[in-house]
């Protein structure tokens, strides 16, 4: 048997089924994660917290579980619970480099978070592999705590961040709706409408992204753990699986199941990306809202200029004077971003062969960066944006005046092309509608600004 080599300085000697390897003194991990940290020279961007925090969360129960099971001592069990909890408190988040660009099934992250725990709880003798990863594997571990990340993530940061949003966007149509401006279609005068219908659509479109997102946590909140290497459950006691389930589901509030087939959640992550899906979508929705403000906002004097969004910041390093719709344009960044990490997440949730997909790490940290990115903008939008905005009536009222679209509403008295007339010579006189129809129409002063009221037109029906 060949001699183990002298650790150097700085340095202690670690082993693992490979043989010796050389881990830092400071580290608290092993060799497992010392290969990993060698190997893996990416991206120089480590594993969310999230995704640490949630599989810290596992590794407590699964302990509490394999305890009342009887399969793990009650010394052991609880210098895991303590540990972990600790890591899941967000303690220790140094000791946790390893690339994010890594091994398919996140084994070294498993492996990292099970030598973190077994080195704390060290006093207990307790073994990464036999004791932290008892009745467990790599391949229904991390895809459990994929779940879990996503479910915690969406439900205490992005729903709340949503609803945020939609009640000041409530509130603004209700304090400042009232005011009637001109619709467009085709980015060309169309009839008018409130700005509280304009809001209104927008929280209306956030509503449907919430209730989406809802229904696909559904299916998200099964947790293949039981299924161990391949879905039978070798090594794992057969209660383990929905006992972690349930016991996870206490800690965190969520309705987390196991899933009932656990060869699905091992080989399959049609829900994951159903979910990314949802997020795009409502990227898609944020977008629609961003760039709308950016149009109203635009100007002041050469463009629409129907609202006055708040100055953050001076807007150029050469035009002096000039002010940007920043929260709008970071928006829709995000959603851009958003919308790309879809892409990469459909690619992801196909990428495997028989009974294991090999990209969860990437599924992992798309969709941590897409929560995050879409919870935090959305409030920034919500509370520098939408709460600060200001109607500029002057502006609004007299593109209103001047919109030769509002005879639609003569349609039914004088007929389309008798209409179409007097809207086309009111555009080339540059005049107000009502002036040219008083010319033309046949109609009484009265009766026309009966049939033009745009406050009337906002509601629909026939005038008259």
């Amino acid at each position: 048997m060949a001699k183990a080599s002298k650790a150097r300085s700085g340095f202690r000697i670690e082993h693992d089924s490979m043989g010796d390897l050389q881990v830092p003194t400071s580290a608290l991990w092993g060799a497992q994660t010392q290969r990993a940290v060698e190997n893996f020279h990416i991206s120089g961007r480590p594993m969310p917290a999230a995704f640490i925090h949630a599989h810290a969360r596992l590794k407590a129960a699964a302990a509490e579980v394999n305890l009342g099971l009887g399969v793990l001592d009650a010394a052991r069990a609880t210098a895991i619970i303590t540990a972990a909890n600790a890591i899941a408190g967000g303690a220790h988040a140094e000791q946790f480099p390893i690339d994010r660009y890594q091994t398919g099934s996140g084994t070294s992250t498993n492996m990292n978070v099970n030598e973190v725990i077994a080195h704390l709880a060290k006093g207990a003798k307790v073994h990464p592999n036999d004791h932290v990863n008892l009745g467990q594997s790599s391949n229904d571990t991390i895809p459990s705590s994929l779940r879990v990340m996503a479910v915690v993530e969406t439900t205490d940061e992005l729903l709340p961040a949503l609803a945020h949003l939609r009640h000041t966007l409530d509130q603004q149509a209700k304090a400042i709706g009232g005011t009637v401006k001109t619709g467009r279609t085709h980015l060309m005068d169309a009839m008018p409408l409130t700005f509280a219908q304009e809001f209104g659509t927008w929280s209306a479109q956030l509503h449907s992204a919430q209730g989406r997102i809802e229904d696909s946590l559904k299916r998200v909140r099964r947790l293949p753990i039981g299924g161990t290497a391949i879905g039978t459950g070798i090594n794992a006691h057969p209660k383990f699986g929905k006992g972690v389930a349930k016991a996870l589901a206490k800690a965190t509030g969520a309705k987390f199941e196991q899933n009932p087939n656990t060869f699905e959640g091992l080989a399959a992550h049609d829900d994951l990306v159903e979910l990314s899906g949802q997020l795009s979508a409502l990227a898609v929705a944020l977008m629609k809202i961003g760039n709308d403000l950016r149009w109203m906002n635009s100007g002041p004097l050469a463009g629409l200029g129907e609202i006055e969004l708040k100055a953050l910041q001076p807007g150029s390093s050469i035009m002096p004077g000039k002010v940007n719709p920043v929260i709008p344009e970071a928006l829709c960044m995000v959603c851009a971003q958003v919308m790309g990490l879809h892409q990469a997440n459909t690619v992801a949730g196909q990428s495997g062969n028989f009974q294991l997909n090999v990209m969860l790490p990437l599924l992992a940290c798309n969709l941590d960066e897409a929560i995050g990115l879409l919870a935090h903008s959305m409030r920034e939008l919500a509370d520098n944006a939408i709460a600060t905005l200001k109607i500029r009536k002057d502006k609004v009222a007299e593109a209103l005046d001047r919109n030769p679209i509002l005879v639609t509403a003569l349609n039914p008295v004088i007929g389309y092309e008798k209409a179409a007339k007097i809207a086309k010579r009111a555009y080339a006189e540059n005049r107000p509608v009502l002036d040219v129809a008083l010319e033309d129409s046949g109609l009484t002063e009265k009766q026309l600004r009966k049939l033009l009221d745009p406050a009337a037109l906002t509601k629909g029906g026939i005038q008259g």
